[in-house]
């Protein structure tokens, strides 16, 4: 009997395009379902109740949610091109800044980016004085994904693995925040290692068949959040 894989996704989130990466690294035939998240669908509402968002993985009936949870899955339940490390404890560690990358450095990113435009109006003066004090956020918090890549081609070493996956918000997503906003962030200057892997990542046939188009994302941040705090 042949396997049913969908995905619930949106075409701009690095969320749901996390999960089709990893499916396409390890040969998996899916369908792909576009949610309208201004207008759920009741699929996605019967998959997801708790939460109520993409991406979701169905296999065979069975749903999964969480973009993290869902790349273990597809890890563990397809063995070829495995994504995670054999050993323990690099298992942890990938787990361990794969979780820093959305938990922390998400949110110190669009808080750089757009920090201004959310809530009230600040003074001009304050606002600025937050800009910066976000950027230098940012700045420390990319520096350990620096230290954290060595001297390796990729996070999973000489090839694409679960940490890779869950940082193409770093690889691909942030230049996009970074153009849309006009505050600059990634730089090669400070940040040679993370720009290397960064084309090395998006250059993966895998990956760069699942990216969004850099213009159409680049007009979906600008229209949904302004230019950003580099012209307040």
């Amino acid at each position: 009997m042949a396997e049913e894989v969908l995905v619930f996704g949106a075409w701009g989130s690095p969320f749901s395009r996390r999960v089709e990466m990893a499916l396409k690294l390890k040969g998996i035939e899916y369908k792909y379902i576009e949610e309208d998240l201004t207008n759920k669908s009741p699929s996605l509402l019967k998959y997801n109740p708790v939460h109520k968002k993409i991406p979701v993985l169905v296999h065979n009936g069975k749903p999964v949610a969480e973009s993290l949870v869902i790349l273990e899955y597809i890890d563990e339940t397809w063995k070829d091109h495995p994504i995670l490390p054999k050993d323990p404890y690099e298992r942890a560690n990938a787990r361990f800044w794969a979780k820093f990358i959305d938990e922390k450095c998400l949110s110190a990113i669009f808080k750089a980016c757009w920090g201004a435009c959310w809530g009230e109006e600040k003074e001009h003066e304050k606002a600025e004085i937050e800009h910066e004090k976000a950027v230098k956020e940012v700045s420390e918090l990319l520096q350990f994904l620096e230290n954290e890549l060595k001297e390796k081609r990729y996070f999973g070493g000489e090839t694409v693995g679960l940490l890779d996956i869950a940082a193409n918000t770093i690889g691909y997503w942030l230049g996009v925040f970074e153009e849309a906003s006009g505050v600059e962030l990634l730089t090669r200057e400070k940040f040679s290692k993370l720009c290397n892997w960064a084309n090395e990542f998006v250059c993966v046939t895998a990956i760069k068949e699942n990216l969004p188009p850099r213009d159409k994302l680049i007009a979906y941040f600008r229209n949904r959040f302004g230019a950003g705090n580099a012209s307040k």
